[in-house]
């Protein structure tokens, strides 16, 4: 039974197999091939019945056309034809074998029915005496086996008659007619009726291909639009309609119908979110002054208190400040999300770089900077831009080892003002690199501790002056580098006049103390 369950198995999947294919050949091939199969089929059938007819037809009338000439033959012979002796009257009979050659190829032969000896041909009307005469290469050159009918012998067709002569005797007429010719007839008829299905079925074909193509139009300029449609991202686009109200002019008004209402929902749904960013806006923004009003009072019992409560009051307002960060990166991103642009003004990317460096002062103690802050102009928001210098800055700290070299730097080429972070820490996991740059997505080197938003808020700022962000592997192959490039400003501004050396090499620790002492 294996070998059959084998046989099933595999018939079952090649059937699989050829279903598959079938169903990626495209709607117009389908439809053109099924109507070129159909056609053979029923062309096929057509010259088979027409073949199988005229090979009947025309075998009909050869053997008619032998049993008529042989009936003449036989006629004549049978009142002229008589022995003189041993010999057969061939030569004075009134009857010529040849006048009765049908297509000058038959094969007429007489024999001795007696002893079987040729007596007379179709080529020669007499032999004279049986022993005597030479006999012709011929195929008929003895007497036939069969002595009366017709059959088929050496590719001719065959008919022997028994025919009494006079006084005494009695001789065998064999009248045979090659068969090539008919043969050949009916190949010509079977050569014509096969290019005949040939022919028909590549019409068909091409055919099925011109109609089909004509009957898919509709539907490719559907597809056109709706291609179009996608990749606009306007939904609000119509869509074509046919002339003929088909199935395809349903389906196009159902699709439009669809589109309409999916483009109603995304109009509702953008009005909603349109309101939640206004509202988040507005929430960030007055939650600013209660938060920096909390602050304060923190700030003032941290320094009056003392022992525990000191402690307590230092707990709170670690946690206000973290809370004032977070509201104000809600804040930044809820502006950007509802478009709320501030206004520009020229900006020293330098200077915001050496402003954020100094704010970390403390949280870099274990960290060293290095600093290259060089001219470079732009047309922005201030308080954006250092959020975003702060945060790059802070999140090369807070993810790498103490001990780890930061180095960050302001330059103007090309018309654009770039500003480089890099560190030399292990860098991002291959895991995050593309996603870096999403809120809420946050690493587990810092411990959970950052909110996710500092690389969003990075991407968003540069995004709103008109830049771009990039993360790459610096050259030494560990580390991360971030690069924000920002178009210059068209006018510079006025800045003091620069000290000598603005590249410097400093702590945490030196930064913080600069701070304190300017």
């Amino acid at each position: 039974m294996k070998p059959v369950a084998s046989l099933g198995s595999y018939i079952r999947s090649a059937a699989r197999v050829t279903y598959s294919a079938y169903r990626s050949v495209p709607i117009r091939w389908r439809l053109a091939g099924g109507s070129a199969a159909l056609t053979f089929v029923i062309l096929a059938g057509f010259a088979a019945i027409v073949g199988t007819l005229t090979n009947r037809q025309v075998r009909t009338q050869f053997n008619d056309q032998l049993l008529s000439a042989v009936d003449r033959l036989d006629a004549q012979l049978n009142h002229h034809l008589q022995f003189t002796g041993v010999n057969l009257n061939c030569n004075q009979a009134r009857v010529r074998l040849r006048d009765y050659d049908v297509g000058e190829r038959a094969q007429i032969r007489i024999f001795d029915s007696a002893d079987g000896n040729l007596l007379c041909t179709s080529s020669q009307n007499e032999i004279k005496g049986a022993n005597k005469a030479p006999v012709a290469p011929s195929p008929f050159g003895y007497a036939p086996e069969q002595t009366s009918g017709t059959f088929t012998q050496s590719g001719y067709r065959v008919t022997v008659r028994q025919l009494p002569v006079k006084p005494i005797g009695t001789v065998t007429v064999l009248y045979a007619l090659p068969l090539d010719v008919v043969d050949h007839t009916l190949g010509r008829v079977q050569v014509f009726l096969l290019l005949g299905v040939l022919g028909g079925t590549i019409l068909a074909l091409l055919a099925g291909l011109f109609v089909s193509a004509r009957a898919m139009r509709p539907i490719v300029e559907l597809t056109d639009a709706a291609r179009e449609i996608e990749r606009t991202r306007d939904a609000s686009g119509h869509l074509p309609h046919p002339e003929a109200d088909d199935e395809i002019a349903e389906l196009a008004r159902t699709l439009e119908g669809m589109l309409a209402a999916l483009d109603s929902a995304r109009s509702d749904t953008q009005a909603m979110l349109d309101r939640q960013r206004e509202f988040v806006a507005d929430a960030s923004h007055e939650l600013r002054t209660p938060l920096t009003s909390v602050l304060a009072n923190l700030e003032l019992l941290t320094e009056e208190l003392g022992g525990e409560q000191a402690e307590t009051a230092e707990a709170a307002l670690r946690s206000t400040r973290r809370m004032r960060r977070l509201v104000g990166d809600l804040l930044l991103l809820a502006r950007a999300d509802a478009r709320r642009a501030q206004p520009h003004r020229p900006t020293d990317l330098a200077e915001v770089l050496i402003e954020a460096a100094s704010e970390l002062g403390p949280m870099a103690d274990r960290h060293e900077l290095s600093i290259s802050a060089e001219p470079a102009i732009v047309e922005g928001v201030r308080d954006e831009l250092h959020r975003l210098v702060l945060n790059l800055l802070e999140n090369a700290i807070r993810h790498t080892p103490p001990g780890t070299t930061v180095q960050a730097a302001t330059q103007s080429r090309d018309g654009q003002a770039v500003v480089t972070v890099q560190d030399t820490g292990p860098g991002i996991p291959p895991e995050l690199q593309h996603r870096v740059f999403e809120r809420f997505v946050r690493g587990g080197r810092d411990g959970g501790r950052g909110s996710g938003l500092g690389l969003a808020i990075v991407r968003s700022v540069a995004q709103s002056h008109g830049g771009t962000v990039s993360v790459e592997t610096p050259e030494g192959g560990t580390g991360t580098r971030f690069v924000i490039r920002i178009p210059a400003a068209g006018t510079a501004l006025d800045p003091a006049p620069p000290t000598p050396d603005q590249t410097s090499t400093t702590t945490g620790r030196t930064i913080g103390r600069r701070r304190n002492r300017s």
